[in-house]
């Protein structure tokens, strides 16, 4: 939208020949042409409206997932090759890219909510804090070790 309007404003307000224009802008002559042709407040046209696809039957097992796998450890975390061929399992028939698009947007946006990290602080006001010792040694009473 702002070439646009730069556009308008070198052919308008300056009278730049349409060749001129785009041999500053690097556009061809046709686009120029076209978006001068255009009203002034047009709305982009966008290519596509969102449609359903085969993944959409199974978004909620899918996220059900993700977001069970969010709480374990990396090394624990089914991976998407994993959950794709558990989809296939369950009768998923589309394609794996369309697959791992939606588990990069959803980590992404929602994936960050559920993953939340504690902060603790490294300075602390005299009696604001105390240190707790979780020690996992073992000991032996009465010959039997605990």
């Amino acid at each position: 939208m702002a070439m646009k309007g730069k556009i308008r404003a070198m052919h308008l307000r300056e009278g730049k020949s349409i060749s001129e224009i785009a041999r500053r802008t690097s556009l061809s002559r046709n686009t120029i042409k076209k978006w001068l042709k255009e009203p002034a407040e047009a709305a982009p046209k966008y290519r596509r409206a969102a449609t359903s696809t085969k993944l959409a039957p199974f978004v909620a097992t899918l996220t059900q997932a993700l977001k069970a796998d969010a709480h374990r450890p990396r090394h624990e975390r089914r991976s998407a090759r994993a959950l794709f061929a558990e989809l296939q399992a369950s009768g998923y028939d589309g394609g794996y890219g369309r697959l791992t698009d939606f588990i990069r947007a959803w980590r992404q946006d929602e994936g960050k909510a559920v993953l939340t990290k504690a902060f603790v602080p490294l300075k602390f006001e005299l009696g604001e804090a105390f240190q707790f010792d979780w020690s996992e040694e073992g000991l032996v009473v009465g010959g039997i070790y605990y």
